[in-house]
């Protein structure tokens, strides 16, 4: 399967170093290997690569150098920017990690200005256009998830014993190489919780007495699990809404096989992904600043997810599985939020026809996802 990152990746590598970053086996090293043909691979998490890697001791005269897991290196950061700042490019400098490597934006690190960021995520919709049926890719992304060895096995004994063994490395290895923590079981516990309550707004509070731990310690687990690109947090948008709530948010899971509680919540959890992933591939390739949202507000009107692009809401989208019927809060908030290019949709898994009314259009989930447009 071809990655929609390909070629704006394989451009990049020739002007600066290239940070890739995504969920453990997302296909990173897969993509990464097949940029360039000339190349040195070395993944910090072998010894005898670690030794090399140390010591910069790869090939000078091969065309690219990928680094797996160097993040995990002390000072990494200062450790490639003197490499970058002394034998600039070539080789060609590709760092990939399973944690997330943009972390150093928040600290205004020296590595502002060497670097392009790039995220990749499971397969979805719109980046298997042309290679297979939306209507099949679909059915593959709900029963699956859209994580390579699972989708592609089409085997929910593959997909099981996959999921375990990929949940087992990041709590009982990446979790331990990030942070000092020790309460795994907890941690796991916390995944189960909110595997069972997708699409819901989640309470820190209910969390807490539920694993016998404080809020504080539950909202550092929580950003753990998203540095980790475990799971990610739709939080609620409030600007010009009178009344909106602005506490408790939602989480999605990056492997939709992790929702515990319907096809329903899956179904949601598969639209959140492909969205957060469209916002990303614009950031990334575009430099917009983008964001996923939800909107409710107090009397309980409700929208699944508010898409902004450079801080201004872009495009509204409700999820359902069988109804048709217009949901009323998308009229409601589309007023409301008063942005004259704002498009609005309502996204069914069985839908009839296809149609339209104020502005606030009704197709299906399938044709929606392989054809966004922000």
């Amino acid at each position: 399967m071809k990655r929609s990152l390909f070629p704006y990746i394989q451009k990049d590598l020739d002007k600066k170093i290239v940070l890739l970053a995504g969920p453990r086996q997302v296909g990173k090293t897969t993509l990464s290997k097949t940029l360039i043909k000339d190349f040195e691979y070395f993944n910090y998490d072998a010894s005898a690569d670690r030794k090399i890697v140390n010591a910069a001791q790869w090939r000078k005269d091969t065309d690219l150098v990928i680094l797996d897991e160097v993040h995990k290196m002390r000072k990494w950061k200062s450790w490639i920017k003197g490499i970058y700042d002394t034998a600039g490019i070539p080789p060609r400098l590709l760092l990939t990690g399973s944690a997330r490597l943009d972390t150093f934006r928040k600290a205004g690190d020296s590595l502002a200005g060497r670097h392009f960021y790039y995220r990749l995520h499971p397969f979805t919709l719109k980046e298997l256009k042309g290679q297979m049926d939306a209507e099949v890719t679909l059915k593959q992304l709900l029963k699956f998830g859209g994580f390579p060895e699972p989708f592609l096995s089409n085997s929910e004994r593959t997909a099981a014993r996959w999921r375990k063994g990929h949940l087992d490395v990041i709590l009982r290895q990446d979790i331990l190489d990030l942070e000092r923590v020790r309460e795994i079981r907890s941690i796991e516990i916390l995944i189960e919780l909110l595997a069972e309550r997708v699409g819901s707004l989640v309470s820190y509070q209910s969390l807490a007495e539920d694993i016998g731990t404080s809020i504080h310690t539950i909202k550092h687990w929580l950003e753990i699990l998203q540095r980790l690109f475990v799971i990610f947090q739709v939080s609620p948008f409030s600007k010009n809404i009178a009344g909106a709530l602005k506490k408790e948010s939602k989480y999605y899971f990056y492997d939709v096989g992790q929702v515990l509680n319907g096809d329903a919540a899956r179904l949601e959890n598969v639209v959140a992904c492909a969205l957060l992933a469209e916002l990303n591939f614009i950031e990334d390739t575009e430099g917009k600043k983008t964001a996923l949202h939800l909107i409710r507000d107090k009397q309980k009107h409700e929208v699944d997810f508010v898409v902004i692009v450079d801080k201004r809401p872009r495009l509204l989208v409700e999820v359902k599985m069988v109804d048709e019927a217009f949901s009323s809060s998308l009229f409601r908030f589309a007023e409301r939020l008063g942005e004259k290019d704002l498009k609005s949709c309502q996204v069914v898994l069985e839908c009839s026809r296809e149609k339209e009314s104020q502005g606030v259009r009704l197709l299906s989930v399938a044709k929606f996802l392989n054809n966004i447009q922000l």
